[in-house]
């Protein structure tokens, strides 16, 4: 943390440093309206503020009034409630070997999904799709037909639809096209959007993803199942230490 100062009050001195932390203090949106020096000046300005209304503060034994006790109070029992269940959850960990074992152990939750690439052209009517599957057998490209004929964005790649798996198409679709051999063209397929050609152009089987591409998410799971078991845990043995009334 800079510790090059920046400006005074009353005194006390407003660093470098100072002003980066409030900076990440606020939210994303609201940084980006302190951009550049006009807006770091503006920054530190509201320090400057801040500085001006604890000087007055302690000129005027803010501190001592009642009501300054009590809100003070408040935000102590408050921090100390929160600082308490951070160390305890902080003093969690997961051992590399929970990690391995969960992995090993679970392996349904590591197995992807088969995926299928297929391209198509996609009309309003069926005798539309029949002239068109005519044309493309007479010798124009799949490719070229789509282009030309379809009604789906993807017209401008050809039809193509890259790469899907089960529940990202219609029902109808997504039958038809897992069903369908390597290369292999269909016969107009209907579906609420109207008659698809689908040509299967690839496909990728089920994959279980390796450890190394998962162990960071595992971990992340663990951590969370064995700081709330921990939470639980401790709440548990707190009620049988400290009496607990519900009026």
């Amino acid at each position: 943390m800079s510790n090059k100062v920046l400006a005074k009050v009353n005194g006390r001195e407003i660093t470098e440093g100072e002003l980066n932390s409030f900076y990440q203090t606020l939210g994303q949106q609201i940084q980006g309206q302190f951009q550049g020096e006009q807006g770091r000046s503006r920054l530190l300005d509201e320090l400057i503020y801040q500085e001006l209304f604890y000087a007055e503060a302690v000129e005027s034994k803010l501190e001592e009034t009642e009501a300054f006790q009590i809100e003070l109070n408040k935000m102590k029992e408050s921090l100390l409630k929160q600082f308490n269940i951070k160390e305890l959850v902080d003093g969690v960990s997961v051992e590399p070997s929970e990690i391995e074992a969960f992995y090993a152990e679970n392996p349904q939750f590591f197995q992807g999904q088969e995926q299928v690439q297929a391209s198509h052209i996609l009309v309003d009517t069926e005798e539309e799709a029949t002239n068109i599957l005519a044309e493309i057998k007479g010798g124009l490209t799949f490719e070229e037909a789509a282009t030309k004929y379809s009604k789906c964005p993807s017209k401008e790649q050809g039809g193509d639809l890259g790469l899907f798996q089960r529940g990202q198409m219609v029902p109808e679709f997504e039958e038809a096209a897992f069903a369908m051999k390597l290369n292999e063209m269909s016969l107009p397929v209907q579906t609420q959007f109207g008659y698809h050609i689908i040509l299967k152009t690839g496909e990728q089987a089920a994959e279980t993803q390796s450890f190394e591409a998962v162990k960071d998410q595992i971990r992340h799971q663990l951590l969370i199942q064995k700081q709330n078991s921990a939470y639980i845990t401790k709440v548990e043995a707190l009620k049988e230490k400290y009496t607990v009334e519900r009026l």
